[in-house]
């Protein structure tokens, strides 16, 4: 059996059973990338990328020979988003700081990975500091189109099969809007769940480490090695409930997005999901300016240092967003971080008294724009984020084949839960 392009599933399953060698299945994977990574560019240049990588699969190999043996992970090549720290390897966050500058210890994220049997394949590109400023990946779906950001690496990798897991973070809509321009599965787990020690830093209050994967399955494997006290697997509800956060929210949309969201609704609701429209985050343009006061601010006390040595060195939205977070006042950033407590509770309560299980939103306003110079917009993102709640992008569609994505939204700290459902909604718009 040969796992080249494998759903991450299907990969581990082959390589935990001895029918697939970690070194095979690495040099497919290395295969791949020379094939396909000079036109996509999701992975940054290392010349010595397939000996690293054969060799330390090799090392998994023999270090456990016995199948029965064999860790969550063995022998998955990983693509590692460049803000990580990972040993022997350079941090360029996409900047042009020098990397020495902003070295550090092995992100904990990374080495939770190494212990569960991962190979680390690369590192993948992000925008400049994980904000706007856009690296050269592309779209494996249109060349000509944004993957997303910030992740922007790590979406495309997967989504090309050049690797059947990648991280990222999410600080706006860096995992979620990504996944669902490239069409696959994005997992962001509640604020917290992932330790982000070892992380170049955006927001500390909103940061949070998230995994890309072919299919709902490997997203719930990955998540269990990742997230801290992980308890699964978790049963979805039998009559699951979504709730639809209608009117000044999805008016945010592009009209081509809330049409093939409204589709997606009626293709759910067709295969017994009940639908629930509330008006919850009515105030989203109250909630983003919140978001991005709180952002700025953070990122400024972040990059305090580099920022007043290498300033000269940031990309233009960068530099903007540092200075907005410098000339911010100190009463608007603590009412912006007392703000994702009070929205959390909002939301909580409004699930529990209409009794909906997860919410339900377009991942995206729409495809992926034209064009590599913008990411895309994250407002169907952003409000979620800032509370901190858990999301997953499952694919619904596409438009003219460009991928769409819905999210789901789950409660706080009930990400296994909302995996479980997540993997009921996928297999429904599966065979819709």
């Amino acid at each position: 059996m040969t796992t080249r392009g494998a759903r991450l599933a299907d990969a581990v399953r082959a390589l935990r059973d001895g029918e697939d060698t970690a070194r095979n299945y690495a040099a497919a994977c290395c295969d791949q990338i020379e094939e396909l990574d000079p036109e996509v560019r999701a992975f940054l240049p290392e010349p010595d990328r397939r000996d690293r990588v054969l060799a330390a699969a090799e090392d998994r190999d023999q270090q456990y020979p016995e199948p029965s043996d064999r860790p969550p992970l063995f022998g998955v090549p990983v693509g590692i988003k460049d803000i990580f720290h990972v040993d022997g390897l350079p941090t360029r966050a996409g900047a042009e700081v020098p990397a020495d500058v902003l070295a550090g210890p092995q992100a904990a994220a990374v080495t939770s990975l190494f212990a569960a049997g991962a190979v680390v394949l690369g590192k993948t590109v992000t925008t400049e500091f994980a904000y706007f400023a856009p690296g050269p990946t592309r779209n494996p779906h249109d060349l000509d189109r944004t993957p997303g950001g910030s992740s922007s690496g790590s979406a495309a990798a997967v989504a090309a099969g050049e690797c059947p897991l990648a991280i990222g973070t999410q600080t706006m809509g860096s995992v979620i809007r990504p996944a669902a321009f490239c069409g696959i599965v994005g997992v962001k787990p509640s604020f917290g769940r992932i330790p982000t020690d070892g992380v170049i830093p955006v927001s500390p209050s909103l940061d949070t480490i998230g995994a890309f994967t072919q299919g709902t399955e490997g997203a719930r494997l990955a998540a269990s090695v990742l997230c801290a006290e992980w308890d699964g697997p978790a049963a979805a509800p039998d009559d699951p409930v979504l709730g639809v956060p209608d009117a000044a929210y999805l008016d945010r949309a592009e009209a081509v997005g809330r049409e093939g969201f409204e589709t997606t609704l009626e293709d759910l609701a067709d295969r017994g999901f009940e639908l629930v429209r509330t008006t919850a985050l009515a105030d989203i343009g109250r909630l983003i300016e919140a978001h991005v006061t709180l952002m700025g601010a953070e990122m400024a006390d972040a990059h305090e240092e580099w920022y007043a040595v290498y300033g000269d060195r940031y990309a233009p939205e960068t530099v903007s967003l540092i200075e907005d977070g410098l000339a911010a006042a100190d009463d608007e950033v603590r009412s912006a971080r007392e703000g994702r407590h009070r929205i959390r509770a909002s939301l909580e309560s409004t699930m529990a008294e209409r009794g909906i299980d997860a919410w339900i939103a377009p991942a995206a306003p729409g495809p992926a724009p034209r064009g590599i110079d913008d990411t895309g917009d994250p407002v169907m993102n952003a409000p979620w984020t800032y509370a901190g709640l858990p999301a997953v992008t499952v694919p619904a569609g596409d438009v003219d084949g460009l991928p769409l994505g819905v999210q789901l939204v789950g409660a706080f700290e009930d990400d296994e839960a909302l995996l479980a459902l997540a993997a009921d909604v996928d297999r429904a718009l599966a065979t819709g």
